[in-house]
């Protein structure tokens, strides 16, 4: 979406420069900087994010009641046509932005109640005083830090770095006054909700429902707009939903563009067909082989800004498939990203009975911020491609907090059936071998989990393993020391590394 930098206390105009041109590929279009008093803003912008704004228009965009009070910012807010039309805040350029400002100057730190539906990380100032905030689920990623008497704030770690060693992760649902103290406003609930119902047809209708909505509110097909399909449930859901979208507005003989990768013939590209043809999309396929997987693991590590070996195999696929289709001209990608978390999709929470469900579904949404969200933006942003992921909704969340345990993982005999309300929301939607496919991780479905792992087993020695796990306990395998020592070149060992998360498995 963008990229956002600051620096408040006692800031250097070289340092903030330097730190943005780091994350220039978050916002090659439109960028600009302001200096006041104490503070220096900077921003970048995608063409998505300010194709209707005047080239000359300045950045970080300003309160229309106040010139010095300025926002950086980088989000989605999904409720913006309510909250818009009940605070008189007009369409067009930077609309987030304004609102945001607009909140702010009515109810501060309050703001953040209204955005219950939005993913975001901002810095709002007059250079007097600083604001600063991160969605709940950390969608958005924001790092943070210290050096001298100045406080740094960016979109990336490589950004910080640049300054400072002394880095760590903002962390989700809090926000950040001019003093650097960090306040909570917002968590995930400590035990489940009141079940709703357990009306199968009206919930299945209820999901449907939100899921168009949510699509519709974020989406509009504006610019190059392209689908990710794996052939899984859920990117073949918001595929389904985008394709009706697009040719409400441009035909019936418009056809969406679509992306597949695999390696070979894998499960994925034979899904994905199988889906393209039911929706009659204009269906591309990227087939990879070891070596061009190999080929990109040392972007993918820099941009990623993690070695976790199940995160990083799937941002490979991620990160190919991204800057195949910014060549076929896309601006705009669509993703299925959250669909694991908010219905359960994950197969490991079968090992765990119904009761634990929810305590376990909390767990792994935590783990969203420095895991999946962190590829979901990074391998698209190093791309200079927006990304939207209509299932990471605020409404729907909450909506899935109150489903029964048994209607999320469905007891079928012995086994467990992921995501079932999902699945039968959609049944007679999609072919039969899409909706009740097994889950796979997008590196397993593509194929990349079965090529790279092997591959380092063979090229790194078990003592060279063995040396590096005594001085670097947190490396767990050949994988993640290859990954890791990519990472330690760019970022170091020290501060760095801690803002990494790592996987429940390898």
């Amino acid at each position: 979406m963008s990229g956002l930098v600051t620096a408040y206390g006692k800031p250097g105009q070289g340092e903030v420069k330097a730190m943005l041109e780091k994350i220039r590929h978050r916002g090659p279009y439109l960028s600009g900087t302001f200096e006041n008093d104490r503070i220096i803003m900077a921003q970048n912008y995608l063409e998505a994010d300010g194709a209707t704004a005047a080239r000359d228009i300045k950045i970080p965009v300003s309160s229309s009641y106040n010139p010095n009070l300025r926002i950086c910012y980088d989000g989605q807010v999904g409720n913006w046509d309510e909250i818009a039309l009940s605070h008189g805040i007009s369409d067009g350029p930077f609309r987030e932005e304004r609102l945001l400002l607009d909140l702010y100057r009515h109810y501060g730190a309050g703001m953040l109640q209204y955005l219950n539906d939005a993913i975001f990380a901002f810095v709002i100032s007059d250079g007097d005083e600083v604001f600063a905030a991160r969605d709940l689920l950390g969608i958005k990623p924001l790092f943070c830090g210290r050096e001298d008497h100045t406080r740094y704030l960016a979109s990336e770690l490589k950004s910080i770095i640049e300054v400072t060693g002394d880095v760590y992760e903002f962390p989700p649902g809090h926000y950040m006054d001019r003093h650097g103290r960090l306040t909570p406003f917002a968590q995930l609930p400590q035990s489940q909700p009141e079940v709703l119902h357990d009306d199968l047809e009206k919930m299945a209708n209820d999901i449907r429902v939100m899921i168009r909505q949510s699509l519709r509110k974020r989406v509009d097909f504006r610019l190059p707009t392209g689908s990710l399909l794996s052939g899984g449930i859920d990117s073949s859901v918001i595929t389904l939903l985008a394709s009706e979208t697009y040719k409400e507005k441009y035909g019936k003989d418009a056809r969406l563009k679509t992306f597949a990768l695999g390696v070979g013939e894998s499960t994925d590209i034979r899904n994905a067909r199988t889906m393209a043809t039911h929706i009659d999309s204009d269906h591309h396929e990227v087939i990879v082989d070891l070596n061009k997987a190999l080929g990109v693991v040392p972007e993918v590590v820099y941009y990623l800004e993690s070695f976790d070996p199940s995160l990083v195999r799937s941002a490979v696929s991620n990160f190919l498939i991204s800057r195949y289709a910014k060549k076929q001209g896309i601006q705009v990608l669509l993703s299925g990203e959250g669909g694991d978390e908010v219905f359960c999709g994950y197969t490991y929470l079968k090992n765990f009975p119904l009761e634990e469900l929810f305590a376990r579904q909390m767990e792994c949404i935590g783990f969203l911020h420095n895991n999946g969200a962190l590829r979901l933006d990074r391998m698209n942003q190093c791309n200079s491609l927006r990304v939207v992921a209509p299932l990471i909704s605020g409404e729907l969340l909450n909506y899935s907090f109150a489903i029964p345990p048994e209607f999320k993982q469905k007891p079928q005999g012995e086994e467990k059936s992921e995501k079932w309300i999902f699945r039968k929301a959609y049944e007679w939607l999609l072919p039969e071998s899409v909706v009740w496919r097994l889950k796979q991780e997008f590196s397993q479905g593509s194929g990349t989990a079965s090529l790279l792992p092997a591959y380092f087993e063979e090229a790194i020695t078990d003592g060279e393993l063995a040396d590096a796990q005594a001085e670097y306990p947190i490396v767990r395998s050949k994988e993640e020391l290859y990954y890791f020592r990519i990472f330690t070149e760019h970022f170091g060992a020290g501060r760095a590394a801690e803002t990494v998360g790592q996987w429940i498995s390898l």
